[in-house]
């Protein structure tokens, strides 16, 4: 009689977790909003994430999507998450930012060569810092999704020199970091909520954009841009995120499973985002978009051009996230 107690001892005394019990998990349902179609990589993601979330829960816990901004736009939606009114919620980088303004650092334009850089960068030590600021401000962050380099897209001509900016209005993230930047190439960037975007440009109040391929495939902006042009300005993350408030009431169990759930369906979305990158590339070639790349020497002058506003984020930023930023940039361009 006395073995199972005894087997349950030396667990503990080994610092050895016990398998989850029924009463551990509770029936939960999870409301994750997102702001892109059904068909773009970011709901692949959330959906392999509830496959998981269901088959280690026994289907106990049932995640419930809402894509296409369903929930609000990125900044109701993340308000509601704070609040404890919605449960997760995954979009960029950017957005935090104004919560937590050193997210601007996954801003910086023309920081990496490669997602493998990127992917190191928010996995890594700085990725980890910055989350850990966000808990007192009602944010866990449990991943990071692949959103894929941003590249600008335009109704007047093809950008391949950074003189070709010039004038063109172009929608941007509300974002300081962006605005910056394309000031810098003497653009007029506008800020708007990404809902709002396709009737901006169909209606010609702006003349064009910027985003990865896959959401400009499954937004349809060919329909009313004819040029991309790949930029890769910015290779964007976006963060995995969940209500404090709702964290804060599941048990041990029931967070360890959404952290190896999300762990689960980061491996398989970055993947799939990436694979769909480059099947989205073609396809808006078939739909009649004008490609064009930009000559390696053209896009280092792109590079040095932006490195004041690089310097004067950095001046605003606390000293100990770019310390780490840096020594992490150095780290990551040997990927």
């Amino acid at each position: 009689m006395r073995r199972p107690f005894i087997a349950l001892a030396v667990l503990a005394a080994c610092g050895l977790s016990l398998p989850a019990t029924a009463q551990d998990i509770q029936e939960r349902t999870i409301r994750f909003g997102h702001l892109n179609n059904t068909d773009h990589p970011t709901s692949t993601g959330v959906r392999k994430f509830a496959e998981i979330v269901a088959a280690k829960s026994g289907g106990k816990i049932k995640v419930q999507e809402f894509a296409s901004s369903q929930l609000g736009n990125e900044l109701q939606q993340q308000s509601a998450m704070q609040g404890g009114v919605q449960e997760m919620f995954v979009a960029s980088t950017t957005s935090l930012a104004g919560v937590v303004k050193e997210f601007g650092v996954f801003d910086f334009p023309f920081l990496f060569s490669n997602s493998n850089q990127a992917d190191a960068m928010v996995d890594g030590p700085l990725g980890k810092m910055l989350a850990g600021r966000l808990a007192e401000k009602g944010i866990v962050i449990l991943g990071f999704f692949d959103l894929g380099a941003r590249n600008v897209t335009n109704s007047k001509r093809p950008i391949t020199r950074a003189e070709d900016l010039d004038g063109l209005k172009l929608r941007v993230i509300p974002n300081p970091v962006f605005l910056d930047t394309f000031k810098t190439f003497k653009a007029n960037p506008v800020p708007m909520a990404f809902a709002e975007l396709f009737g901006a440009l169909e209606s010609k109040a702006v003349d064009g954009q910027e985003n990865p391929y896959s959401v400009i495939l499954s937004n349809k902006f060919y329909e009313v841009n004819k040029y991309v042009s790949a930029t890769n300005h910015v290779i964007a993350m976006n963060p995995v995120q969940i209500s404090k408030r709702f964290w804060d009431r599941l048990s041990p169990a029931e967070q360890k499973l959404l952290q190896d759930a999300v762990i689960e369906a980061q491996t398989f979305q970055r993947t799939v985002s990436r694979e769909a990158a480059s099947k989205a590339l073609v396809e808006l070639k078939a739909k009649g978009m004008q490609f064009n790349e930009i000559a390696p020497a053209e896009m280092a002058r792109m590079r040095a051009a932006v490195k004041p506003v690089h310097d004067k984020f950095a001046a605003s930023y606390d000293p100990a996230v770019m310390t780490l930023f840096r020594s992490e940039l150095e780290r990551v361009a040997k990927l």
